[in-house]
This record gives structure tokens, C-alpha cells and sequence, in this order.
């Protein structure tokens, strides 16, 4: 039975932070780390003590992560960054809240003795003989220590301590996996057998000028080397002691939301039955009325899960070819349950979240290609833009003419005249882009436009079919990711105050365009009147594209599996990236690195030096067999990563490859470990340094072809609209969400009320005559109760099971235990 480990954390603000600068303000930026591996970065908010982020990260990794960091950073042009505070989150911690964490925290200060992390191999046992007493520690190696030294290595020694005793190793020079293979004694007293005290092995970074740097310890209870077999393995290194001290609020605080979902996953026959009922539904549809799985599912499902459940379906029903039907039940049912057109899809209903994640899921990448140009424009441009009189700062606009002074009439002239060509090149583009959008997404819209034209066939309601539409289409999809183009990868920093007041004001005229111009001039704000015009001309465009976007064969999606950006052909990922393939024993220089234009599919790894170049390298993904972090002192560089690729005669060849920030760096990481995560020949460790003078740069080992002295990350992804599908872990997580509401369903479609029990004997029951004239009686059955009867077995079989494999795993453990 597999493991999945997921983890949510949302970074959505700070406030009252420290000012750092001279100008007396701060820049602040997050770093999130898990066990000291830095795994997001936020973008930086200038000038800003109480900034706002918003960024939500998902996180799949191991199950055998410790805690989780965010360290708040003010970001200097000059020098190095400044260090505000951190706040340190345990996995208990996260794990005892079901429903995860949402609260302001304060910042602590950083202590560099709890700034620890790596691991030490040990092996310790008591040695008794009639002429001394003796423990005896082998002290073998260390990997990923942390870095003490402005070189980004450590010095490091070990120490052994057990009452006044004490031993010390050899310092090894400029390493942060060294390599001891040293024996340590301490000679005991007889009487000291007795103690209960605690065996500690520190590492400390030896330092030839002021005081050694504190790199992490291992406390041992004495009385477990009374046992007779030596203890040896891999020990976690822990800080010196808790010291973080809460400031009280002086260094400010972060709202954080924080989520853990630990999962075991059982093999894939177990949860066919649930795909079956859940296919079952959408190919084999019942009345509107009547009730089935995922109507079932629907009732169950809470307002805070509602997004996640339906991503997830979203997920299944791709993989199962099905997603167009899947999304035609729901809306049918939706459309079927609105009397009033001027409230259809407007509340978060799972159909409405459905419809919204599947864009995502299927169109971020026509997205990018449809706004990227835009958006980019209007970041390069920065104009100060603004409408709202009472908003207009005349200090703060640049001057338009030579006259003097630029008066508030002229702002506003200039204003609406950028808007309006911003606004006119998005809706061109949009308009234009009938055959850059999937036909997946098409065919989804085609069938809404049809259920929504059976049910508001009336003529004062010909609008509602296109409406329908672009609430998702515009509202939904491309005026979200306007306003935030961050969120949506777009850009990887936020916009600045100025261009964030631009991209507001188009996401507002955007939105009046998707509601085809039916509520202009009834708002508040009719100093958006200027840009009426230009609305009101576009609705025209607007409908024509939305009936070319639904002129599509339904059969045409059946024809390619649909498993959207997931599909081979696809692109991944794409952008500029800066290469060095390492062969022979060569330094490598900052020189050494070319840009080069990448591409990412689940089949190649390619670049070329332009996006034109014909000519391609490719590297097949099936070769792939690690993809990690390369230490900044390897080359003296950062944000560098390396390929480590396999070939036929079984020989590995390395490429690094270098980002221009660490943001970029995670999402090519994570984005090469998705669509290699099913290879047979990954590799369990690997070398983050290089191969140069005859050494690597990390463990000093000669061998270049020595095994890594680190341990691979391949599990550790940063979640996103990319992921892979695998449909036992979206199965899973369908079946918490409904285990969680099987009583709500038992006792509504399987209890039989008190009254009908009662009068059972009477009115409820009637006797029907058989041909062979037996009389039997027939009892009235609940709406829904055989299709919930089934569901509620297949949650129970899936229970039992989850059980027995749990049962399985504890004697397993045991029996490890005690038959070592």
C-alpha cells in the first residue's frame, strides 16, 4: 500500500513588520523551506510593512518531512538580504488540526543554532570486559549540514559526550558531507553503568577566528546500549535546544493557512468500484431529479472542500475520457434547479467550481499564449493610470507635457486613452483565439450553450445562452488572471502599486465586456463611463466569437485522449534557461553557461538557442534518472540544477542547467520530477556538487563514479494545473470526502422515518396479487435508496479494506521489530 503526502499552505499576508531600509519601509519577500530544502519563494512586495501576497503552494512529498519554515526576508539591491523572522510549523503541529491551520502567527528571531538540518551515520555500543568498560562510537559520515562558511560549506568535527566524558574527530576542510570513518572511546566507570543520563554526539563547524558554529546533535539514552547488537543508522540532526522566544508582535506576524493530508493509498482494484459508480453516473444519466453517486457526492461536499472535491473530479473524469459528460450532468442539473436566469451559475455550486478548475486544468497554457503579450506590455510600460477622481494623484504622474504642471482633466484623458488600447488588444486577442482553444473546452461550452438554450427558450432570454458561457469564460477564467497574473504564472512577481491599479481597472472593464454590457451605468462607479464605448462595441465581437468557439463537431474530443496538458504533444513548460553539459574532467567556469530556449513535454527534454531554431537536442524522459539542486559553491553560482540522464550501456551523463531566481528553479524542478516520477531507473542518491580537480565539491571523494552522498528529492513536486493524473490518489481522496458524510446518507436515504415504521402494518403497506394469486406486501421505497444503498457498500468495502491492509502494515512492523 503507497503513501501520499500532500501540503497546502497559503501565504496571504503580513503586517507591522520592522523597517530594515533607510527609507523606513522594508521589502519583504517569504522563503518556505521543509526540513531546511527550500521549496517556494514568494515575489517581493516593495516598500511595504503589512504586505500582501496571497500565494498558495500544494506540496507533495515524503511522509517523512519534520517541519515547516517560513523565513520573511527584506530584499536588499545591495549586499545580502536581511533576515526579519521565521515562523516554524512541526507536522504535528499541522496535523492536529483536521482542518489545518488559519491564523495570524508572530515572527521569532533566527537563531543559527536552531538553523540545522542533515543527518549523521553512527554506530555506538558498550564494550564490557574484565579489565574496562568502554563506549565505543563510530562515527562514519554526514550529509547535508548546513553552511557556515561565506564559501556555502562547513568545517565540520563531531564530538562525543556522555557525562564528563568527551572524544572529538578530525575536522574535515570545506565540506558539508564529510566523510570521518573514525572510532571515538570513552572509558567508563563501573558505577556509571547504573546512569540514566543521555549519550549526545554534537557537529560543530570549526571556525580559526571567534567561537565554533553549532551544526546539530543526536541524544541517545544511555540504557539503549545496554542492548547486545551495536546501534547503528542514520540520525536526524536536532538544534541545540528550543529557544525561539515569540517577540511579542515586534517582529510582526504572517497569516498563514497551512494543510495536511496524509494518505494511504490501496491498490487500484479496490477503488474500481467507486470509478464505476462514478462513471455510472455521468454515461447512464437518471432523471434530473433523481439521485445518484455524484449527486450524493454534491450533498456531502462542504463549502471549504468544494474546490479541492471538484478539481479532483475534474482530474478522474479526464482520465477517464469522460470530462465533457461529467461537466454536461452537473450544468443539466444546474440549469434544470435555476428558475431565475439572472442568478444561473452565479453561486460557488460544485458545478461552478467544476467548470472553473477545468479551465484551468485544460487552458492555462492557451491563457498564457492568448494574454501573456498584454500582460507583459503593460508591466514594461508602468504608465499611472486611473479613472476614480477621487483617486487621482497628480504627484505621482509623470509629465505629459512641456506646458507645466499636468492638471487632473489631462490624467484622465491620458488614462482613458491607455486603457482603451489595452483593453482593445485583450479583446482582440481573445476574439482571435477560436482555434488556439482546446476542443475540449470547446465541446464543454457547446453542450452548456445547448442545455441553457432548452431551458430559457423564452426571446427576452436570448442572451442567457452566451451569458452563461462568458460568466465562465471571461469572469471566471481570464479577468482572474488580469487582476493577479502572478497566480496564474503569468509573471513571477507581483505587479507594483502602480501597474496593480492598471491591471484592476481592465479586470473590471473585462468583466463588464463578459456580462455583454447589460449593467452599465447602474453601479457606483461611473467614472468608469469612458470605457462604455468601447464595451458596448465589442459585445457584437464578443457573441460572434462565442458561436464560432461552440462550431465544433461533439465527436471531435473523442478522437484524442483527453488528458489535456498531459497529453505527449503537449508542451509543459517552455522558456529560456542558461546550459552546460559536463563530460570529462574539465573545470567548469560562470563562462561555461549558454542560453538556450528549453522545452518540456512527458517525452523530451529539448533546447535550441532560439524559440525559432530548427535544430533541437533533445533528451528522451524516459532516460531521466534524477533531477536535483546543485550547491551554490560548486561553480560559485546559484539557482542551478542538474539532469542526471542514463544511457543504454547504463553510463550517467550530468546537465546543469541554471535559473535566473529560485522561483524559476522549483517550478523547472518540479515540472521535469512530474513527468519523469514513473521512471524505472531513478537514482536513490546523488552528488549536489561537481566533479572538478579530481574531487567532487561536495563529499571530497575522488571516485568520480562513487555513489551520491545525498539523498534525491524526486517525490518533492510543488502542486500545480500540470500534475500528472493518477487516478487511485484522486479516487482517495473522493472516498474521505464521502466517508465523511455517510451518515448524513444512511439516515437519509436508507433510515425509514418513525411514522413509516409505525404505521408499516397499514396505509404504507399494500397487497399486491401475483399471477400465481400469492399476496405479498410491498413497502414504499425512499427516492435515491437503491442507488445510496450501493454507494454506502462500496464506502463500507473500502473502509474494511483500508483497515485490513493498516492491520497488515502494524504486523509487519512488529514482526521487523522483533525478528530483526
Amino acid at each position: 500500500m503507497a503513501r501520499n503526502t500532500s501540503l497546502y499552505f497559503r501565504i496571504v499576508e503580513g503586517r507591522n513588520l520592522p523597517a530594515k531600509d533607510v527609507s523606513g519601509t522594508s521589502d519583504p519577500y517569504c522563503i518556505v523551506k521543509v526540513d531546511n530544502e527550500v521549496v517556494a519563494r514568494t515575489a517581493t512586495v516593495w516598500k511595504n510593512l503589512s504586505p500582501f501576497w496571497g500565494e498558495e503552494y500544494t506540496l507533495h512529498l515524503p511522509m517523512g518531512f519534520h517541519s515547516l519554515s517560513f523565513h520573511v526576508m527584506d530584499e536588499d539591491t545591495i549586499g545580502h538580504d536581511d533576515v526579519i523572522g521565521k515562523i516554524t510549523l512541526s507536522k504535528e503541529a499541522i496535523g492536529s488540526q483536521a482542518k489545518g491551520l488559519d491564523c495570524w502567527l508572530n515572527l521569532t528571531r533566527v537563531d543559527p543554532d536552531e538553523e540545522v538540518q542533515g543527518e549523521i551515520h553512527l554506530s555506538l555500543e558498550l564494550l564490557k570486559d574484565t579489565e574496562k568498560i568502554s563506549l565505543r562510537c563510530q562515527v562514519i559520515e554526514a550529509r547535508d549540514l548546513a553552511p557556515r562558511d561565506i564559501s556555502g560549506t562547513s568545517d565540520p568535527f563531531t564530538r562525543l559526550i556522555f557525562n564528563n566524558h568527551s572524544a572529538e574527530t578530525s575536522i574535515i576542510k570545506k565540506t558539508r558531507f564529510p566523510h570521518w570513518g573514525e572510532t571515538l572511546e570513552l572509558e567508563l566507570d563501573p558505577e556509571e553503568l547504573r546512569e540514566e543520563g543521555t549519550v549526545t554526539v554534537e557537529v560543530w563547524d570549526w571556525d580559526m577566528v571567534g567561537r565554533n558554529d553549532f551544526l546539530g546533535k543526536v541524544e541517545i539514552p544511555f540504557a539503549c546500549l545496554h542492548k547486545t547488537p551495536p546501534l547503528e543508522g542514520w540520525f536526524r540532526l536536532l538544534p541545540l535546544g528550543n529557544n525561539e522566544v515569540d517577540a511579542g508582535g515586534k517582529l510582526g506576524a504572517l497569516r498563514l493557512k497551512v494543510r495536511l493530508v496524509e494518505d494511504r493509498i490501496l491498490p487500484s482494484v479496490y477503488y474500481q468500484p467507486l470509478i464505476d459508480l462514478l462513471v455510472e453516473s455521468v454515461i447512464s444519466p437518471t432523471e434530473v431529479e433523481d439521485s445518484s453517486a455524484l449527486t450524493m457526492l454534491e450533498e456531502v461536499n462542504t463549502v471549504e472542500s468544494r474546490q479541492d472535491v471538484a478539481m479532483t473530479l475534474v482530474k478522474i473524469y479526464l482520465g477517464q475520457g469522460l470530462v465533457v459528460p461529467f461537466l454536461d450532468y452537473l450544468n443539466t442539473r444546474e440549469v434544470y434547479n435555476t428558475s431565475d436566469p439572472n442568478t444561473l451559475f452565479r453561486s460557488n455550486s460544485l458545478s461552478s467550481k467544476a467548470m472553473e478548475q477545468f479551465m484551468k486544468a485544460v487552458g492555462m497554457l492557451y491563457l498564457h499564449e492568448v494574454l501573456k503579450p498584454i500582460i507583459n506590455r503593460i508591466f514594461d510600460e508602468k504608465k499611472y493610470i486611473e479613472l476614480d477622481p477621487c483617486k487621482i494623484d497628480l504627484n505621482r504622474t509623470r509629465r505629459i507635457s512641456f506646458k507645466g504642471a499636468v492638471s487632473e482633466a489631462e490624467v484622465r484623458d491620458s488614462s482613458v486613452e491607455m486603457l482603451q488600447s489595452y483593453l482593445t488588444s485583450i479583446i482582440e486577442s481573445i476574439v482571435g483565439s477560436v482555434d488556439q482553444c482546446p476542443p475540449v473546452m470547446r465541446v464543454a461550452f457547446k453542450q452548456l450553450h445547448k442545455r441553457v438554450e432548452e431551458q430559457f427558450a423564452e426571446p427576452e432570454n436570448e442572451d442567457v445562452k452566451y451569458l452563461a458561457i462568458s460568466g465562465f469564460f471571461f469572469l471566471r477564467f481570464f479577468a482572474p488572471a488580469i487582476l493577479t497574473p502572478k497566480l496564474f504564472q503569468l509573471r513571477d512577481q507581483h505587479a507594483d502599486t502602480r501597474t496593480s491599479r492598471t491591471l484592476l481597472l481592465l479586470a473590471k472593464a473585462l468583466q463588464s465586456v463578459g456580462n455583454l454590457g447589460l449593467q452599465l451605468g447602474h453601479g457606483k462607479e461611473q467614472w468608469m463611463a469612458p470605457l462604455h464605448p468601447i464595451i458596448l462595441r465589442s459585445v457584437a465581437s464578443v457573441k460572434d466569437f462565442l458561436d464560432k468557439l461552440i462550431d465544433i463537431d461533439h465527436n471531435i474530443v473523442s478522437e484524442v485522449p483527453q488528458r489535456a496538458v498531459f497529453m505527449p504533444s503537449v508542451t509543459v513548460k517552455e522558456g529560456f534557461l542558461h546550459k552546460h553539459k559536463a563530460e570529462g574532467p574539465q573545470l567548469l567556469s560562470r563562462f561555461a553557461y549558454k542560453k538556450r530556449y528549453f522545452w518540456l513535454t512527458s517525452e523530451t527534454l529539448s533546447y535550441a538557442k532560439t524559440p525559432e531554431w530548427q535544430v533541437r537536442s533533445s533528451i528522451p524522459i524516459q532516460c531521466v534518472c534524477a533531477v536535483e539542486r546543485v550547491d551554490e559553491n560548486a561553480f560559485q553560482q546559484q539557482n542551478v540544477m542538474q539532469v542526471i540522464t542514463q544511457d543504454n550501456e547504463g553510463q550517467l551523463h550530468t546537465m546543469y542547467i541554471q535559473s535566473k531566481n529560485v522561483n524559476e528553479l522549483n517550478q523547472w524542478l518540479s515540472a521535469i520530477r512530474k513527468v519523469s516520477i514513473y521512471n524505472e531507473r531513478m537514482l536513490p542518491s546523488f552528488h549536489p556538487g561537481a566533479h572538478r580537480s579530481g574531487k567532487w565539491t561536495c563529499c571530497l571523494q575522488a571516485d568520480r563514479t562513487v555513489s551520491g552522498c545525498s539523498k534525491t528529492h524526486s517525490a518533492v513536486t510543488l502542486g500545480d494545473w500540470s500534475d500528472p493524473l493518477d487516478p487511485d490518489v484522486e479516487t482517495q481522496t473522493i472516498y474521505k470526502q464521502l466517508l465523511q458524510g455517510r451518515d448524513k446518507l444512511r439516515k437519509k436515504y436508507l433510515e425509514m422515518p418513525d411514522s413509516h415504521q409505525t404505521s408499516s402494518s397499514n396505509e404504507n403497506i399494500s397487497p399486491d396479487i401475483h399471477p400465481d394469486g400469492a399476496e405479498c406486501n410491498v413497502q414504499l421505497m425512499k427516492p435515491g435508496q437503491s442507488a445510496a444503498a450501493r454507494l454506502l457498500a462500496v464506502i463500507d468495502d473500502l473502509e474494511q479494506a483500508h483497515a485490513t491492509f493498516q492491520r497488515r502494515e502494524t504486523e509487519d512492523s512488529t514482526s521487523v521489530i522483533l525478528n530483526p
